[in-house]
C-alpha cells in the first residue's frame, strides 16, 4: 500500500487552535489539490479526533473528478477509513451516509454493541490490537478490500502513529501564511514524539500556492 499524509498548518506548525477549532489555514486553491489527490486515491484516512471536530464527508467534490472515476468504473468517491481506537464516532457521524464505503479501524476490546452498530449503519470494522488499532495490521486488511492508495488527511495523533509505524511513503504539506501559537494546540505529528530514530525526510518539491507554500517531502523506506 503506498501511503501519502496531506496537511495544513500555520507557519508555526499548527493544525489549529488550542481549543481544536477548524480555521482556514489555506483557501480554494489549495483545496482543489487536496480534491484532486483524494480522487486519485483508492481509500481517504483521518484519526476520530477529526471526525469529532469538523465531521467531514471526506468524498470529492468536483462533479468532474467523481465523473471521471465513474468512466473509469471506479466508485465516486474513494472509501472513507477513520481509525478510532477509542470507539468514538458518532452515530450520526456524516461518513456513515451512504455517499461512499466507511471503514472504521477499532481495537479487539471494541464492545460488540458499538461494532453492531456501527455496521448497522453500513461501515465495515475492521478491528486489530489488543488495545488500540493495530495500523500495520488493520493496513494489510484493507488492502484486501482492494485499497491500494491511501489519501491520509489527519489529524496530528494519526500522522504520529503512522510515521512510528514505518508505514508514511509520501507527505504533502500546505503552509499558510498566517500564526496560530499555543502549547496546547495540534500539531503536525502529536502523539508521544520522538526522542531519537527521527523519521528522515526528502524534499521532492515546493510550489506557491494561494498565500503559502506546498512542501512535498518523499519518505525513504
Amino acid at each position: 500500500m503506498h501511503v501519502r499524509v496531506n496537511a495544513a498548518i500555520s507557519a508555526d506548525g499548527k493544525l489549529s487552535t488550542r481549543r481544536r477549532e477548524q480555521i482556514a489555514i489555506s483557501g480554494d486553491d489549495d483545496f482543489d489539490r487536496v480534491d484532486r489527490l483524494r480522487a486519485e486515491s483508492d481509500g481517504v484516512m483521518v484519526g476520530v479526533g477529526t471526525i469529532l471536530a469538523d465531521d467531514p464527508s471526506l468524498t470529492i467534490d468536483s462533479a468532474a473528478r467523481r465523473e471521471s472515476r465513474r468512466e473509469q468504473g471506479r466508485d465516486e468517491s474513494p472509501a472513507r477509513i477513520v481509525a478510532d481506537s477509542h470507539i468514538r464516532t458518532p452515530p450520526d457521524a456524516t461518513i456513515l451516509d451512504d455517499s461512499a464505503e466507511t471503514y472504521l479501524l477499532v481495537s479487539e476490546a471494541a464492545p460488540s454493541d458499538f461494532v453492531a452498530q456501527m455496521e448497522e449503519q453500513g461501515a465495515t470494522v475492521i478491528a486489530t490490537g489488543e488495545n488500540r488499532a493495530d495500523l500495520p495490521g488493520a493496513f494489510e486488511e484493507l488492502e484486501s478490500h482492494g485499497i491500494e492508495r491511501l489519501f491520509v488527511e489527519g489529524g496530528g495523533e494519526i500522522i504520529f502513529s503512522l510515521f512510528e509505524n514505518g508505514l508514511v511513503d509520501r507527505l504533502s504539506v500546505f503552509v499558510g501564511s498566517l500564526v496560530i501559537g499555543g502549547r496546547d494546540a495540534p500539531t503536525l505529528a502529536d502523539g508521544d514524539g520522538f526522542i531519537e530514530d527521527f523519521p528522515q525526510l526528502e524534499l521532492d518539491g515546493v510550489e506557491r500556492v494561494d498565500s503559502g507554500v506546498v512542501l512535498e517531502y518523499d519518505v525513504p523506506s
